[in-house]
């Protein structure tokens, strides 16, 4: 079995990340959407949101799992028999960092490889951050997202 690694924050997950997975799902037999605990990162979610989140958008793509991780995510790649860790480009300014993280993911671990899917057209300029930062001052985000976590970052901006 030819299983993937699709690890992020997902804070929150996006059409744009839902696009890269359901892609990632024909080249392997199961994708597991890895969401990184990562709490130095300041998340809007916590952990068990964020997992949920996937959860609900992942329901009908049969081949892709989810779970939370920390350190390293090759180490989580071993322990799941991965062959490979799937990363999705926006546009050129991402290369640079993914391939730096490659570069050391292959030090780490050479028998793992890294697999770079760009986002489909006119998802290229959104990210997590940025739909976060315009659902704050009120944008409707609803092109970006799906409903579940429109709906989850509306209700949290009203706390």
């Amino acid at each position: 079995m030819k299983i993937g690694i699709y690890p992020g924050t997902f804070d929150p997950i996006t059409h744009g990340h839902l696009d890269v997975l359901q892609r990632a799902c024909r080249l392997f037999d199961k994708v597991i959407v890895a969401v990184a605990e990562n709490a130095g990162k300041g998340p809007f979610f916590s952990t068990e949101e964020r997992l949920k989140l996937v959860e609900e958008n992942i329901a009908t793509i049969p081949n892709a799992t989810v779970m939370t991780f920390s350190g390293l995510l090759v180490d989580l790649a071993k322990k799941q028999h991965a062959i490979a860790l799937i990363r999705g480009l926006r546009a050129v300014s991402d290369f640079e960092y993914e391939f730096q993280m490659a570069l050391m993911n292959r030090h780490l671990a050479s028998e793992i490889e890294t697999i770079l899917l760009m986002t489909r057209e006119g998802y290229n300029y959104t990210s997590s951050s940025l739909v976060k930062q315009v659902a704050q001052f009120g944008a409707d985000i609803s092109r970006f997202v799906p409903d579940n976590v429109n709906n989850a970052l509306r209700a949290k901006l009203k706390k």
